[in-house]
């Protein structure tokens, strides 16, 4: 009896083997990290987001220069429009491509041919969208560090913030690309995917704003209007506070949006 096999029982896998069943989800994922990096569409995205920041630190400094900060950069910074354009118009961009382009292009059929799982197939897919998007966050911290450097000491500057800051600027992500992949999934055309995935982003974005006129109400619904609010969440974040339930939340809520990604996927195969 040859090693790995069990006896009576069928054949178990030995060890070195799970390697090569997660060459196939690693070739995928090189290909799609690949089409970010080496391709001009994710270098303009790179570029625009890059803009963007730097425009939104110039416009803080100038407005609070030879003035005292009272609360963290980071909240500074997330009070500002050009976080959530960053958030809301970024992610649909970059998830766009994934299966619509598929569809349109025929190697959709192909893809779905080699020995790889729909599971695997969305969580490569989804695994680089995620990296290139935290990739394309990197620059906040080279602002936060240059203005680290000009800043006298004792400013409400910390770097807990700032991790706790990009804690949840990558759960807010992970909701988001998941929202994209299945936008994608739904289409063959990759500006319709943008833009279902920017009206669900929209979406949840405008329920935010539930917590207003309901967040002081008393019973489920007032629970419920700031349990869902990105605003409120994103509070915390940028304050230095991680609270666990953001993060059960964005989490089971990124896991199930990708879950109805793989049975979309799944149904388009068989078709």
């Amino acid at each position: 009896m040859g090693p790995g096999t069990a006896n009576g029982a069928g054949v178990s896998e030995a060890p070195w083997a799970w390697p090569r069943r997660l060459q196939p989800f690693m070739t995928l994922l090189r290909r799609e990290l690949s089409a970010y990096f080496l391709s001009l569409t994710g270098y303009v995205v790179m570029a625009a987001v890059l803009f963007l920041l730097g425009l939104s630190f110039v416009q803080m400094l100038t407005g609070y220069n030879g003035e005292a900060l009272e609360a963290p950069l980071t909240e500074v910074f997330y009070s500002t429009m050009f976080f959530w354009l960053i958030l809301l118009v970024s992610a649909p961009v970059i998830t766009m491509r994934l299966f619509a382009l598929e569809r349109s292009s025929g190697t959709f059929e192909t893809l779905m041919t080699t020995p790889i799982s729909e599971g695997a197939v969305v969580l490569a897919k989804f695994t680089a969208a995620l990296t290139f998007y935290l990739v394309m966050w990197l620059p906040l911290l080279v602002c936060l560090g240059i203005v680290s450097l000009y800043t006298p000491e004792g400013s409400p500057f910390e770097w807990r913030t700032v991790a706790s800051t990009f804690l949840g600027i990558t759960l807010l992500g992970a909701l988001y690309v998941a929202l994209g992949c299945l936008a994608s999934a739904f289409t063959r055309s990759q500006v319709l995917a943008a833009m279902v995935a920017l009206a669900l982003g929209l979406t949840f974005f405008m329920l935010s704003f539930l917590r207003g006129p309901l967040g002081e109400a008393l019973g489920l619904w007032g629970v419920v209007a700031n349990h869902i609010s990105l605003l409120t969440h994103m509070e915390d974040f940028v304050r230095g506070v991680v609270d666990t339930r953001w993060v059960v939340f964005y989490l089971g809520l990124a896991a199930w949006v990708l879950f109805l990604t793989v049975k979309v996927v799944e149904s388009r195969r068989w078709r």
